[in-house]
């Protein structure tokens, strides 16, 4: 050997040595970080990824960055070909000592899978020249015609979901039935739990063939569902997952749902509340901790609840086209008062095929089968089923309000009797009941007085241009769209409230093409002329927004809506 060619072998051991410490410091974050810095193993594809054909393309240059693993040495380097084993070294700077000799390296040879190649022979020369910088290898390329092709990015776990993925494909042909079909999952073990429900599928549909069953259960099962998610932008909050992946995770939010509240949850309600839950997980974490520390600090009075708008944000973002409701809860204590209350609910059900969710609460888990609450149930289910209306029951511990509350967020419409109004005292006010539902409900809720008829359809919208009375506006406008009902539109004048919140409602509703409306502007005081109104034009349903005051004047000063209430002996409908 020549004292340069020595020369030159020992600075390759030098480096050789430097990339060994490369690569411990590359294992060591990779640790930390979770992200793999393996080397893909062919054994992957030719026992999992279904090898379709192979053909030779000669000798070409490749991108280094896209060798991504190796035929037989796949555990001696790093993902970027940095060795690992000091065992390595007279081989790796034997190459590197001819490269420098300006010898330079004959042509690697690789397999191409998809878009990234696999070394068959020349391991050492890959991991010299990346170590050298270069961008690009000559190589034998032999590409591998496979199912489900791999990239540049996939790590180990990425590679096994894959070939587990082809193994689906090979049963279920999808790839071929419906080409533009992407159901790869990044839960790898989760892919017999799709065959589980196409067969499923098949046995609703009567036991056809198989590749009916697969075309049917993505078109009308799987499909629907992701375009949902697509419609909601649920997947920003999960980036690290695929459709596939979320496909499952809403199947298993709604089962889980339907186990904790004994209804049958709908899929928009499921992916709607998946996302919720992520974005909440995301906010702050300090402002988290100052939500808890202002909850405990509050009495449940002079909690002020979610913000004005929030629930018609959600119901437009469920994509149910032109349907507002399809979900009424149905607080129900069984006395006449409550099946008055279902008996009003049950037409308007009927017109949209909407669902009429009974809600029974109770102060002990031991009353939750006694002969009482059975017998509530029967009836209920027996007054849904002979009206031909869907109905579900269910029944929880807890304290009444609290338990609506929580409830309601999946419903889209809270109904229930209002037989002892709020009183006109403060300390009347203080705890009731309805005035909770009112602060704090996430939903619209509908108070059905006892005495009240059971015509429907003549509404009267007391607007002051608020954020709350906003809602009432939409809602207004919704059912005078969808149900051609009459509707009366009231502004009071008041130093809060000018002539220009009347306009404001009226430009609102005839930017639909409505012009069979009333509208009327009165002088303070306001419950008054509401309910003058209201009787003048024989209206069957005041729509209106919420309590106007914060919790604690409130307390103090009451509002237009107890007084309402009191006086008004039809359904309100109050909205937030």
């Amino acid at each position: 050997m020549t004292s340069d060619n020595s020369f030159n072998y020992r600075t390759a051991v030098q480096d050789f040595r430097r990339a060994r410490q490369q690569a411990a410091m590359r294992q060591l974050i990779a640790r930390l970080t979770g992200k793999s810095a393996e080397l893909l193993s062919y054994d992957v594809v030719e026992d999992g990824l279904q090898v379709l054909g192979t053909e030779e393309h000669g000798v070409i240059e490749i991108e280094l960055d896209k060798i991504v693993g190796s035929v037989g040495r796949y555990r001696d380097f790093t993902r970027d070909f940095l060795p690992k084993y000091d065992n390595n070294a007279e081989r790796w700077a034997r190459v590197k000592a001819a490269v420098m000799d300006m010898r330079g390296m004959p042509p690697i040879e690789v397999y191409q899978v998809g878009e990234v190649y696999f070394v068959k022979d020349g391991n050492h020369r890959v991991s010299v020249a990346r170590q050298l910088g270069t961008e690009t290898i000559s190589a034998y390329v032999t590409e591998v015609k496979t199912r489900v092709p791999l990239t540049a990015d996939d790590d180990p776990n990425e590679a096994i979901c894959k070939a587990r993925y082809a193994e689906f494909l090979q049963k279920t042909n999808l790839d071929k039935l419906r080409p533009e079909a992407n159901l790869l999952l990044t839960f790898c073990n989760q892919f017999p739990w799709f065959l589980q429900q196409i067969e499923a599928h098949r046995r609703e549909l009567g036991d056809v063939d198989l590749e009916t069953a697969v075309t049917r259960w993505y078109d009308h099962i799987y499909l629907p569902v992701v375009e949902l998610m697509r419609e909601q932008g649920i997947l920003r909050n999960f980036p690290r997952r695929t459709e596939a992946d979320l496909f499952l995770l809403v199947n298993e939010h709604r089962e889980e749902l339907e186990a904790a509240l004994g209804w049958e949850i709908g899929t928009e309600t499921a992916v709607s509340d998946l996302a919720e839950q992520e974005q909440e997980r995301k906010r702050n974490i300090f402002r988290r901790i100052g939500t808890k520390i202002r909850q405990a600090l509050t009495p449940d009075e002079f909690e002020e609840g979610p913000a004005p708008g929030r629930w018609r944000k959600r119901q437009l973002a469920a994509g149910r086209g032109d349907r507002l409701f399809t979900d009424y809860l149905v607080a129900m204590r069984g006395t006449d008062a409550d099946w008055h209350t279902l008996d009003h609910l049950i037409p308007m059900a009927k017109w949209e095929d909407d669902r009429l969710l009974g809600l029974h609460v109770v102060s002990h888990k031991s009353e939750i089968n006694s002969p009482r609450v059975k017998a509530l149930r029967q009836q209920f289910e027996t007054r849904c089923r002979e009206a031909g209306v869907a109905g579900e029951f269910a029944v929880e511990v807890g304290e009444v309000a609290d338990t609506i509350i929580k409830r309601a967020a999946w419903v889209d419409l809270v109904a229930t009797s209002m037989v002892h109004p709020p009183g006109s005292q403060p300390l009347d006010r203080l705890g009731h009941g309805f005035n909770r539902l009112v602060q704090r409900c996430p939903r619209p809720i509908l108070a059905v007085p006892s005495g009240s008829t059971r015509e429907y359809g003549r509404h009267l919208l007391a607007y002051d241009g608020s954020p709350k009375a906003d809602e009432a506006l939409y809602i207004a406008t919704y059912f005078k769209i969808r149900w051609d009902t009459s509707l009366v539109v009231l502004t009071v004048e008041t130093e809060n409230t000018s002539p220009a919140a009347l306009e404001k409602a009226r430009h609102y509703i005839e930017q639909y093409g409505i012009t069979d409306v009333t509208y009327e502007l009165r002088q303070k005081p306001i419950a008054e002329a509401v309910l003058e109104t209201a009787v003048a034009h024989n209206c069957n349903e005041i729509i209106m927004g919420g309590f106007g005051y914060r919790p604690v004047k409130h307390l103090v000063l009451g509002s237009t809506v107890e007084h309402i209430l009191r006086e008004f002996h039809q359904p309100i409908l109050i909205c937030r």
